[in-house]
């Protein structure tokens, strides 16, 4: 039985560690040759290493890292480079923020900004062309529930989640007759270790797990989902326990939601 991903080329980013090398393995399960980028080539050969050991020749390695703007479209040419067209890019690296909004410098914000959206934005529009004329492509934007609904100590993350779902929303729009598709995933609480990573006021690491993090999804179940997902193409997809509800209260209800997210835990 196919699993849809045999000989699909993916190319993830963030994939040295969390939801991106979970989905590494979930796609190499499947068949898929991966380009595997990140900041940090020693992660990403432990995760070449665990994730196709009979076979390494069908992952790449491509380091990036999506902060260094200008070195963006080589990287697209050296990932091309490597298996022939890319058919799915799944933009997942990232960074995210524990730190009340007026007490984030704007360097702080603007280095959000700069990894989570221009990055991506940067990636996209050095592969678009190219998808364009073969007619044929998907992007993958693991964005967050926070690109939906803002929660406290996330102001810069929230705004930079929510550029994505403006950004790509229009795209889609734009190549819904090219043959090209746009999947916005939004997970809630992933157990890994984006809290301790989570960049605080003055641009330093939380360097602790948030008590919701830690009881968060196991990264290969939102793996599966995201595999799903892709392969039938969806607009979009929530995936998360209890948290989810939140984007549809704040639909029905955004004064409710207001009331609600300011008593919720969030770290």
């Amino acid at each position: 039985m196919s699993s849809g991903f045999e000989n699909k080329v993916v190319w993830i980013t963030g994939a040295s560690s969390g939801i991106g090398e979970a989905l590494a393995y979930e796609l190499a399960g499947r068949g898929a040759r991966l380009v595997l980028s990140a900041r940090r080539p020693s992660e990403l050969e432990r995760v070449r290493a665990a994730s196709c050991a009979s076979d390494q020749d069908r992952v790449a390695l491509v380091p990036l890292d999506l902060g260094e703007l200008p070195s963006l479209p080589s990287k697209v040419e050296h990932a091309w480079g490597r298996f022939g067209p890319i058919d799915i890019m799944v933009h997942n690296g990232g960074i995210s923020q524990r730190s009340l909004a007026a007490e984030t410098s704007f360097e702080v914000d603007q280095r959000l900004m700069t990894v989570n959206y221009f990055g991506p934005v940067v990636l996209t529009k050095s592969l678009l062309p190219r998808m364009r004329e073969r007619r044929s492509g998907q992007f993958v934007v693991v964005t967050s529930l926070t690109g939906l609904i803002g929660t406290a100590l996330r102001s810069g993350y929230a705004a930079s989640k929510h550029a994505l779902h403006g950004f790509f929303d229009s795209l889609r729009a734009e190549v819904q007759g090219d043959g090209i598709a746009v999947t916005l995933v939004c997970p809630g609480f992933v157990h890994t270790d984006v809290s301790r990573n989570a960049l605080t006021g003055d641009g330093s690491a939380q360097g602790t797990m948030d008590a919701a993090t830690r009881q968060g999804l196991e990264p290969g179940v939102c793996a599966r989902a995201i595999a799903k997902a892709t392969l039938s193409r969806r607009t979009e997809v929530y995936i998360g326990g209890f948290e989810t509800m939140g984007v549809y209260v704040k639909r029905l209800s955004p004064a409710l939601f207001a009331r609600v997210v300011a008593r919720a835990k969030v770290r």
